[in-house]
């Protein structure tokens, strides 16, 4: 059975092999600043992460970056991150991972969370949308990549 439970420093190493399948799959390349970067964002408190952990291996995470809106006067979270390992794909641990998400936001007094997926991601856009969240279709969404 897996069991959901906030993340900490002790979980980085097999979190930055699930970061990295993550990448893999928006076509990134290997990094090996992965556990850096993580346990910077997790030692900071810049980012709430989820794990997904079936006896003692972790198989899937969400990772939020709490930040704020000036429109709304309030704080919202920014879904960054879901990913399950593809051997533990069609057990509903992203709908769990999202679960415990989705109540922590809410219980930190956010009043939104946004997420962006790839456009041919029809899994993950059928999670959400079963969820009911909501496609933007009034905003554009604009980068400047350095």
């Amino acid at each position: 059975m897996v069991h959901i439970r906030r993340a900490s420093i002790s979980d980085i190493e097999q979190l930055s092999v699930l970061v990295e399948q993550y990448r893999g799959f928006y076509n990134q390349e290997p990094n090996s600043n992965t556990q850096q970067f993580l346990r910077d964002r997790l030692s900071m408190n810049e980012s709430v992460v989820f794990v997904a952990e079936d006896g003692h291996q972790l198989v899937g995470f969400a990772q939020c970056y709490p930040t704020f809106s000036t429109v709304a006067l309030a704080g919202i979270w920014l879904l960054n991150d879901v990913f399950v390992h593809p051997d533990f794909r069609r057990r509903h641990i992203a709908d769990q991972l999202m679960t415990e998400t989705e109540a922590a936001a809410q219980d930190a007094g956010a009043v939104r969370i946004w997420l962006r997926t790839a456009h041919l991601n029809a899994p993950a856009q059928a999670l959400y949308e079963g969820r009911g969240w909501v496609h933007d279709d009034v905003f554009k969404r604009y980068d400047l990549v350095f």
